[in-house]
């Protein structure tokens, strides 16, 4: 019955898994607190006293168990809303109690709601420190009698069983000995029931360090199988195309960052491997002149390239780059998305099926089964996170040896991120400006400034600049988004009125085609000002427009709101991003307005965001197996991390099988917990 309820509630199944079932916090009974010292600023307390006046107050969704906690300096109430039946059961009135939990105030006097509540004995002076552990459990384990305390007893009992024959080492032993880390199983037992805290902190440490390492070495090898398995079109030399490109036709001079990345996918290309590269650069880093450098790579060595983009708006803007920045060279571009004319479509499919065409931009036009290459040696994927595997997958069929890959997302990862999630893949990081790029300035400002905010969209305007005026979409209330943007939109007409401004608007509802005249309006300058939700959100370049304004900024999180900022700043001008909130803004998003207002750096937003939100919200599907460790924590074990990712790199680059004597175990590990870590190239 008890084991059913462990598999149920903890997903507890075997002794490994109880081993593995931490305790949250461990009480030191030396530290006791007095009742009067609790204040309205304390937060979590532990305190010790003689239990009194137990009674059941109140009926029906009222009910709740009260009692008080009597100790030398005052009184504390203590409350019960749950479970009231099995807690009165066990408490005995005149019994000491010691008690923790978060503290609160109920007409003026101190209180803690469902506290932890034990028998307690003091520790004599000159005894041993013993720090007693608290398990997270479940209201109906409690119910059942599997409280915290029961679950200690479990493991105390498997912890003594287990001494005879204490779980195999799965670490190398000279790893452990570089380290000084304790051995797998002290670091159990000083887990759960360590004797002081700095045993504690060691023992965390050993169990956060194998948790790294473990998830580090699973995705070095599926790194090396694929860099050595996967077959791959050998881009052999830098020919003609590349070198008139970038002799005479380069825009201008290409950052550090660029001529790393380039270099690598230089590298990556000529091994007779598939690439497999994950780019990221920041808001308008340059990732796109990268991509076409590629491309000409690919070109000098007769293969053609594909670039695929999620709308066809951001599909169209591509083309139109990059056939700007090719129309003095020999090399055939042309786009195809769901809108290309039969006639069109009909004759681009021929040319690609010859060869004629060296590149394809489009949107998920390009993976239809007639589209057919020649030869496909590069395939581009821009802001891949908006294709399923599936839709990806296609284009790499769509050749005899799979094209090389270069995935490319203007969405910053925090670099412990990257190395957890991505960690299997080559990414390059594009982490500098083009030269000329200004700086946008951020700023705060709350509803009473409205008027002035309008004044000075009004003054960019004069000026020959254009504005975007964003406005949240919350998809648990669509309707009502709808009706606050028509609102807003109202409100922005009022301050611009018709015929002298001129005002597009873009949101999920509107038709696709009409979606996409109101913003090639905006786009061409027939309009001055951009009234819209998140839909453009990705890839719309106007170098023209200097002001951002978002409205409701509270409601945006990090990332979404330095994706907005990051569609103007793009032109010679200076730029501005005003960010609007109501007068009652929360401390969450009073964080997020500091940090956009101090940097315009993604990177230090990436890394503030995964502090606020926390990996498994921002991790998206990918990362899900890879984030799900028990104890250790890419936000602040980055130390650890950084270690784990470098011995992993040396024991797999020296023995690439785990064959070796010292790395047995850990490779019998590996292969006993093949469920615990999936990772797959990103295609």
């Amino acid at each position: 019955m008890r084991a059913d309820m462990l598999k149920k509630e903890l997903e507890i199944f075997t002794f490994e898994d109880l081993l593995e079932h931490f305790p949250n916090r461990h009480i030191d009974k030396t530290k006791v607190s007095r009742i009067a010292d609790i204040t309205p600023e304390t937060d979590f307390i532990q305190v010790a006293g003689t239990l009194q006046h137990i009674e059941v107050m109140g009926e029906k969704r009222g009910k709740r168990l009260v009692a008080q906690l009597r100790d030398a300096s005052g009184v504390l109430e203590l409350a019960w809303f749950q479970g009231i039946h099995w807690v009165q059961k066990g408490l005995q009135p005149g019994m000491e109690y010691l008690v923790f939990g978060r503290t609160g105030f109920f007409n003026g006097k101190p209180q803690i709601v469902h506290p932890e509540i034990e028998p307690f004995t003091p520790v004599k002076a000159g005894g041993k420190i013993f720090l007693d552990p608290v398990y997270p459990t479940t209201e109906k384990l409690k119910a059942k009698g599997l409280n915290g305390r029961q679950l200690g007893k479990l493991t105390f009992t498997l912890l003594e069983a287990l001494k005879q024959d204490p779980p195999q080492e799965n670490l190398p032993a000279d790893l452990l000995k570089r380290l000084k880390l304790m051995s797998r199983w002290e670091a159990y037992c000083n887990v759960h029931f360590p004797q002081s805290a700095d045993e504690h902190a060691a023992a965390l440490k050993r169990l956060k360090f194998e948790e790294l390492f473990v998830a580090q070495v699973r995705m070095q090898l599926v790194k090396l199988q694929r860099h050595h398995s996967s077959r791959g079109v050998v881009f052999e030399k830098v020919g003609d195309y590349f070198n008139e490109f970038y002799n005479k036709h380069l825009p201008f001079t290409l950052t550090g960052a660029q001529k790393r990345v380039l270099k690598e996918i230089r590298t990556d290309t000529a091994r007779g491997h598939q690439m497999n590269r994950l780019l990221q650069g920041d808001v308008g880093s340059g990732k796109t002149i990268v991509a076409l450098l590629a491309m000409l790579l690919a070109a000098d060595n007769g293969f053609q390239s594909c670039m695929m983009a999620p709308t066809e708006i951001l599909a169209q803007q591509h083309y139109n780059g990059l056939s700007a920045l090719l129309k003095d060279m020999p090399i055939g571009i042309r786009l195809l998305t769901g809108s290309t004319k039969t006639a069109e479509r009909k004759e681009i499919l021929q040319q690609l099926q010859e060869g004629s065409l060296h590149m394809l931009v489009g949107t998920h036009a390009v993976i239809e089964d007639v589209v057919q290459f020649k030869q496909l040696g590069l395939a581009i994927v821009d802001e891949q996170h908006r294709f399923g595997v599936a839709q990806r997958a296609k284009l790499w069929q769509k050749a005899a040896i799979p094209p090389h890959v270069l995935v490319m997302t203007a969405t910053p990862i925090p670099r412990t991120l990257a190395m957890t999630a991505y960690g299997d893949l080559d990414y390059s990081v594009m982490d500098e400006l083009p030269p000329g790029r200004q700086p946008i300035t951020t700023v705060h400002r709350n509803e009473h400034a409205r008027f002035k905010v309008m004044e000075f969209v009004r003054d960019e305007i004069t000026k020959g600049r254009q504005a975007y005026i964003i406005y949240p979409l919350i998809e648990e209330s669509e309707k009502l988004s709808y009706e606050d943007l028509m609102q807003g939109y109202e409100q922005v007409k009022s301050y611009f009125p018709e015929p002298k401004y001129h005002i597009s608007m873009v949101h999920g509802r509107m038709p696709n085609d009409q979606k996409d005249v109101n913003m090639q309006r905006f786009v061409q300058g027939d309009t001055q000002i951009m009234v819209s939700t998140t839909v453009i959100e990705v890839g719309v370049n106007v170098p023209n427009a200097s002001v951002m304004v978002i409205e409701s900024t509270e409601k945006f999180g990090l990332s979404q709101l330095h994706q907005l900022r990051g569609r103007v700043g793009r032109g010679a001008e200076k730029s501005f991003c005003i960010l609007l909130t109501g007068s009652k803004v929360s401390n969450d998003a009073k964080e997020r307005i500091k940090i956009m207002c101090a940097t315009n750096d993604g990177f230090k937003i990436a890394e503030k965001d995964l502090e606020l939100r926390g990996p498994g919200d921002i991790a998206g599907t990918r990362q899900s197996g890879a984030l799900n460790f028990k104890l250790a924590s890419i936000v602040n074990d980055k130390p650890l991390l950084e270690a784990a990712k470098k011995y992993a790199e040396i024991v797999c680059e020296e023995d690439p099988d785990l064959s070796m004597a010292k790395n047995l175990q850990l490779r019998k590990y590996l292969q006993s917990h093949k469920h615990q870590g999936n990772w797959s190239k990103i295609s």
